[in-house]
């Protein structure tokens, strides 16, 4: 009886380790569907490259195609600035080829992650590095203009390097290059597509030198935090905001909410802008104060689901940029 009760546990046991194999594999498929977006597909005889924001890997798209995988850490609709690694997205770097980030303040958790792995490290790029930058700047009426003491991002460097067309031909250029060194074969596909993306980015930014040459005021104003500082840069437009960039503060004073209130009846401005993913609730106080109506600049940081699965890309996010900027500036 003893051997035959022994015979019937050892019978159950190995249902069970069949029953827990089985959940293993659906929830790893499960779990695989689910990561779609975030991971991308995998073959191994293609490069692997991570990237952390989608800038860059709108710029990968556009150079490598399908000719390697290609992973966008940060899901469709998340805020970057609060963006930090899981376990998956630590394991998912160190078995790439190339990972791409922005560097800077938001990216401070990627050293220490890196050091950590050691020789087991992949190749890595900063857009910091690539191209020359500028620091945050404090403008009139923006949150701490009058407490110096206060202006704890006036000194750190402006991360938003992608926001000019200029500087993403730079940032282009010099992933194509890594991508040919590390992947030779494929190194004349990777130059074709570059060629090509770097002539349509130069229409984007003669699109732009055109619109600040032929516009009749060259001043936004921003009730919201403002990641366009090489934007504006590049095409010489002034600007008013409540934040900078990189500023978590989602509320503004009383003071800085009236400054704006003020600046935008004085100047006869007829937009206020918000950023994508905005709870818009400055923006909002001021288009009820005022004759101004809302418009939206995409600082690309991040994209919608909705956006991802519809193909909306760099380009085509600055192009509607493009369209609002040019009716705030007519």
């Amino acid at each position: 009886m003893r051997k035959k009760r022994k015979k019937i546990i050892l019978i159950l046991q190995s249902f069970l380790l069949i029953f827990i194999l089985i959940s293993g594999c659906t929830q790893n498929q499960t779990n695989n569907l689910n990561e779609q977006t975030k991971m991308g597909t995998t073959d191994n005889s293609n490069l692997s490259i991570v990237t952390t924001i989608f800038p860059q890997y709108d710029f990968v798209r556009q150079i490598a195609g399908d000719q390697v995988d290609l992973h966008l850490l940060l899901k469709p609709g998340a805020e970057s600035h609060s963006y930090e690694p899981t376990p998956q997205d630590i394991k998912l770097i160190q078995a790439s080829d190339l990972f791409i980030y922005v560097g800077g303040e938001n990216d401070s958790w990627v050293e220490g992650i890196l050091e950590s792995m050691q020789d087991e490290a992949p190749k890595t790029m900063q857009l910091l590095e690539l191209v020359d930058t500028l620091e945050e700047e404090i403008v009139e009426g923006m949150e701490h203009a009058d407490h110096p003491e206060d202006q704890t991002h006036a000194h750190q460097v402006d991360e938003h390097v992608w926001t000019s067309p200029i500087k993403a031909i730079e940032i282009v250029k010099k992933i194509s290059k890594q991508l040919s060194d590390q992947d030779p074969v494929n190194a004349e596909i990777y130059q074709k597509n570059s060629d090509e993306y770097i002539a349509e980015l130069e229409e984007l930014d003669e699109k732009f030198e055109k619109l600040v040459k032929d516009t009749n005021r060259n001043i936004i104003l921003f009730g919201d935090r403002f990641p366009f500082r090489y934007l504006v840069e590049e095409y010489g437009i002034d600007y008013y905001a409540a934040f900078t960039g990189c500023s978590t503060d989602t509320e503004a004073s009383a003071a800085t909410v009236a400054f704006l209130i003020d600046k935008t009846n004085e100047l006869q401005l007829p937009y206020v802008f918000s950023i994508e993913f905005s709870n818009e609730e400055i923006a909002n106080s001021i288009a009820e104060a005022t004759d101004a109506e809302k418009l939206t600049l995409h600082s690309i940081h991040n994209v919608s689901k909705e956006d991802l699965e519809s193909g909306e890309t760099y380009i085509s996010l600055m192009e509607k940029n493009l369209e609002n900027l040019t009716k705030a500036l007519k």
